[in-house]
């Protein structure tokens, strides 16, 4: 089971990780910090610049403690936290499939990072190794989801000219 976890991680973190970068420095075809900002100000998240910095530090660094195993579901919350708003925010009304911009990826990455979250980082983890507290308790693993989602449902009660029209892009 623990080399099954890691490559979840591993596929999860990565991928958040990237998601984050995209935000920051615009690597992978992502439009760094400036673009990600003018985007979130369509949106209705004003100043743009501080949700993109939030956004992209909260993927760059949940992803990164999930693929290192890294303060057991600290990781998974913040990916959860960011997964909550874009869901609700720029891909539900799109529908599920990501084909036309839907929920469906964002969704799954919540799912798996509430799952990464519950299961706990496993054997081959910095938390392990530097013998840190399992903090993947379930009771831990849940509150730490819970708020998460309480979060990125605050962030989303944040935004200003919530009557701003839905964009049909993200990076």
């Amino acid at each position: 089971m623990d080399i099954v976890l890691l490559i979840a991680r591993s596929v999860v973190g990565l991928g958040i990780a990237a998601h984050g970068m995209q935000k920051l420095f615009g690597w992978f075809g992502g439009y760094g910090v400036k673009g990600t900002g003018a985007f979130f100000e369509t949106i209705g998240f004003r100043p743009g610049w501080i949700f993109a910095i939030a956004a992209g530090l909260s993927e760059l660094v949940g992803g990164l403690f999930v693929v290192t195993g890294m303060l057991g579901p600290v990781g998974p919350g913040l990916i959860i936290a960011v997964m909550v708003v874009a869901i609700l925010v720029v891909h539900a009304p799109n529908g599920f499939f990501s084909q036309a911009n839907g929920y469906e990826l964002p969704f799954i990455y919540a799912v798996l990072a509430l799952v990464l979250a519950v299961a706990g980082p496993g054997a081959y983890s910095l938390d392990k190794l530097l013998g840190f507290p399992d903090l993947s308790q379930p009771t831990v693993s849940w509150t730490i989801s819970g708020l998460a989602i309480v979060a990125g449902l605050a962030n989303v009660v944040l935004r200003r000219g919530a009557d701003a029209p839905v964009a049909t892009t993200a990076r």
